[in-house]
């Protein structure tokens, strides 16, 4: 019936879309999901461009970067996608995600992601441990990275009021910059703080 499995994944895709509504939020993840999956480049994948063509403007579209667990993210590879897809991507990050090896537990705070994404970025997914407990300084992190994207403009939750003051004391805070070693350093002091409290609750 279709010509190439990119303009059937494009047309069941839009008409799901369709039947639901078209709702505020419907993520549709390619075949082709991050740089690495792409033959020969994103930009000149026939697959993707088909899907930047074919699959209408309100659906969002999932990467996940240079590859699968991506290190890094720059602002070049995102550029090239979004003109690509003629969107801007939904970034599924997987740099914590443990679910293909459980014997690694990643416990580092968010990094390798270049300032000024989120101006390329339609939203961002972060796919984490599979262990809960261990996703305090992963998501700790994000929100701290998240907060200096948007210039800290972001009201803090009632955790991250002492977060913001804490980072006020340090020149990257100040001039909205994220430093990694620093939202570390927050993390493990209000993760601790929740341990402490969780332990002196009864049956702690």
């Amino acid at each position: 019936v279709f010509p190439s499995l990119a303009q059937a994944q494009a047309s069941v895709a839009n008409e799901v879309y369709q039947e639901l509504g078209q709702p505020s939020v419907f993520l549709f993840c390619p075949t082709e999901y991050c740089s690495s999956l792409c033959s020969p480049s994103p930009s000149q994948s026939c697959y993707l461009q088909t899907i930047g063509q074919e699959l209408l403007p309100g659906i969002g579209v999932i990467w996940t970067g240079p590859k699968v667990v991506s290190q890094e993210l720059s602002a070049v590879l995102l550029e090239e996608v979004e003109a690509v897809l003629r969107r801007r991507p939904v970034i599924w990050d997987n740099l914590y995600a443990n679910d293909y090896d459980c014997r690694r537990v990643f416990l580092g705070p968010y990094m390798g992601r270049a300032p000024g994404l989120m101006s390329r970025l339609h939203g961002l997914l972060l796919n984490p441990n599979c262990e809960l407990q261990a996703n305090f300084i992963p998501i700790h992190t994000l929100g701290t990275w998240f907060r200096s994207e948007l210039g800290g403009s972001a009201p803090p939750d009632c955790a991250g009021g002492e977060e913001v003051a804490a980072l006020g004391d340090s020149q990257g805070a100040q001039d909205g910059s994220y430093s990694p070693q620093e939202a570390l350093e927050v993390a493990l002091r209000d993760w601790v703080a929740e341990i402490n409290q969780q332990a002196s609750e009864p049956g702690g």
